[in-house]
């Protein structure tokens, strides 16, 4: 076994954060911007070198221009002491125009939000799933002829698209409904092309697949979890909450979920000599 034990390059995706306004609880029970608070402290406190946070839709949960604003407060005082970008992509609960002007500064406009970011030789494409009035997702023939006229041209690392909803099938039978219809088109545009991942939210729950070969990851949302195995004729979320950390290892990405849990801790042992008992270990590095 031989290689850095350290990932190139590490983001941090933030789903489905749904921030309300200021005194409010999401169903009355959670408080969502306590659940980012915590996340993003615990990126901070980990210490480690991020390049980018990625925020994959339902940002607030309707919309509201003062809900961006907290959220903005949060993330992007984090980003610069990180040293990180940030990049936004909008969901379903999202208001374009609200999403444009509070974390874009730009003028507000209904229009699909498309965008190319670079993030070291990195290149992070966000394609907006989303349609005003619906809560599942579609792309447009223009956003995948404009998606297919980007990708022409290969990035120095690769590409890692972005969007809010799922190109894949979920065992959550609402979430299924609810997720983007006519995937084959997306598949048609990335067979080929460098997307070395697609990272999405929606769902509410953690999962993977493939789409044309390539790894999609569903992120786990920071707000609350849908329960995957719930009791028989039942539907159920709770109030847990994680977030995904995604580590380039050379020609390798490997996204994690990341539990923001309060249960009793099994170790905690400084990295540095456990590092180098298992080092002794298996005789390598």
């Amino acid at each position: 076994m031989s290689g850095s034990i350290r990932p190139d390059m590490t983001l941090i995706q933030l789903t489905d954060t749904h921030i309300v306004a200021a005194g409010e609880l999401m169903h009355g029970t959670v408080d969502t911007m306590a659940k980012l608070v915590t996340a993003v402290g615990m990126v901070e406190a980990s210490g480690i070198p991020v390049a980018g946070f990625l925020l994959s839709g339902d940002l607030t949960d309707s919309g509201k221009a003062a809900a961006y604003r907290r959220l903005r407060a949060v993330v992007e005082p984090a980003a610069e002491r990180l040293g990180a970008q940030v990049v936004y992509v909008p969901g379903n609960h999202d208001d374009r125009a609200a999403f444009r002007s509070e974390l874009l500064d730009e003028e507000p406009s209904d229009a699909p939000y498309d965008a190319v970011r670079m993030i070291g030789g990195l290149r992070v494409i966000v394609l907006d799933s989303t349609e005003p009035g619906r809560h599942d997702g579609l792309l447009s023939p223009s956003q995948l002829e404009w998606l297919a006229s980007v990708l022409a041209e290969p990035a120095p690392l690769g590409s890692v698209l972005v969007t809010h909803h799922p190109p894949l099938p979920s065992p959550v039978p609402t979430v299924h409904m609810l997720r983007m219809q006519q995937p084959e088109r997306l598949a048609a545009v990335l067979a080929g092309s460098d997307v070395r991942m697609v990272v999405t939210g929606h769902a509410h729950h953690t999962g993977c697949g493939a789409l044309s070969r390539i790894p999609v990851w569903v992120g786990p949302a920071t707000a609350y979890g849908v329960t995957v195995l719930p009791p028989k004729g039942r539907l159920r979320a709770d109030a847990d909450t994680a977030f995904s950390r995604i580590d380039v290892f050379g020609e390798q990405i490997v996204a994690t979920a990341v539990p923001v849990s309060q249960a009793p801790a099994v170790y905690d042992v400084d990295e540095a000599e456990r590092l180098a008992y298992i080092r002794e270990v298996i005789g390598t590095w």
